[in-house]
């Protein structure tokens, strides 16, 4: 007998009852599980236990400030979070953002605009079919087997320099940011540490480059960060 297919579970921390009902309406009629926590702490430990596939986070608990749980969550976790809040000024969105947020949206909301959005969460880290396999150069990223090769031959990567790669190649053109790197691969404690990142890219672009000096895909954006260019 087969086993029934998987069905993601989003757990909704919120404090408002008519929000999580409506939450619970939406996402159980697209095929989600859900659960609910009212609070900070009731949400953190619900992570803890149950290891949900996604989390939609309100900013103003009764206990503890949404930045708060997310800063907490994000010292050991990397579910993907949206943010719900009624609070739409860009430094707050900012700020959750920085702090670790996958995505942010703005009471009111629609229903289909927030299943889009936990759609395209769960969708990151997953390679989609298109991304299975990048090229750049002589450069093959296999990132189901986790396999690099350049010129056919296969590239010996660390753990570190792999993850690294990976974050570049799921986000290729895009540039991410010193922090959002850091806080990927080393934890919130380790934002600052950007020789980290010099070191890794460094070695990527010996391996990866032609002329690592004057990388042709590995690119630097001075001041904000690093991005993969797809040619």
């Amino acid at each position: 007998m087969s086993l029934p297919p998987h069905k993601p579970e989003v757990l909704v921390i919120d404090d408002e009852v008519q929000i999580r009902r409506l939450l619970r309406v939406t996402l159980e009629a697209a095929g989600y599980q859900v659960r609910e926590a009212d609070s900070g702490q009731v949400g953190i430990s619900e992570v803890t236990f149950r290891r949900p596939d996604a989390i939609i986070l309100d900013l103003g608990l009764p206990d503890l400030a949404g930045l708060e749980v997310l800063t907490r969550l994000r010292e050991w976790s990397h579910v993907p979070v949206l943010i719900l809040s009624v609070l739409g000024q860009d430094d707050i969105k900012i700020a959750a953002l920085d702090a670790g947020a996958d995505d942010y949206l703005t009471k009111p909301f629609s229903g289909g605009e927030l299943l889009a959005r936990i759609r395209v969460m769960l969708r990151r880290g997953q390679p989609s079919d298109d991304l299975k396999v990048v090229k750049f150069g002589d450069v093959e990223v296999d990132l189901v087997r986790r396999i690099v090769l350049r010129g056919g031959q296969e590239v010996r990567l660390t753990a570190k320099e792999q993850a690294l790669l990976r974050l570049l190649v799921v986000n290729a053109g895009k540039v991410i940011t010193y922090r959002q790197i850091l806080r990927e691969l080393w934890g919130p404690n380790a934002e600052e540490q950007t020789q980290y990142l010099r070191v890794y890219m460094g070695r990527l672009r010996l391996k990866l480059e032609t002329e690592p000096n004057r990388p042709r895909y590995l690119k630097t954006e001075s001041g904000i960060g690093y991005r993969l260019v797809l040619e």
